[in-house]
């Protein structure tokens, strides 16, 4: 579980969960990609990839001096899994709130 809230944690920056969007529309970005159009500074940048990388939702690959970053599909495939499980709980929760509204508005059903 301790993976999973480290996950959330981690997404519940905005930064940090703009930054792993963007990781999986363009792939593979080194970090002064992730740095551009963003007004924070390259150290800033590198704190951020840390805390995503250490949830297990980013990878880093090194080349000489640059590092590449990617989504971690296995990360994301826990917290995936993990919203899926609850998945009856939602829908549940949802068809109780349709019945309601439908029952208060006067709808046949």
């Amino acid at each position: 579980m301790t993976t999973l809230i480290q996950s959330f944690g981690a997404l519940s920056d905005e930064t940090r969960l703009s930054i792993l969007e963007q990781l999986m529309q363009q792939g593979e970005l080194p970090a002064g990609a992730l740095a551009q159009g963003r007004g924070i500074t390259a150290p800033a940048i590198s704190r951020h990839l840390k805390v995503l990388r250490e949830a297990g939702l980013v990878r880093q690959r090194a080349v000489g001096t640059k590092r590449y970053y990617s989504p971690n599909g296995d990360g994301l495939r826990l917290i995936a899994d993990w919203t899926i499980s609850r998945r009856a709980f939602w829908e549940s929760g949802l068809d109780r709130l349709e019945a309601a509204i439908q029952q208060d508005e006067g709808w046949p059903g």
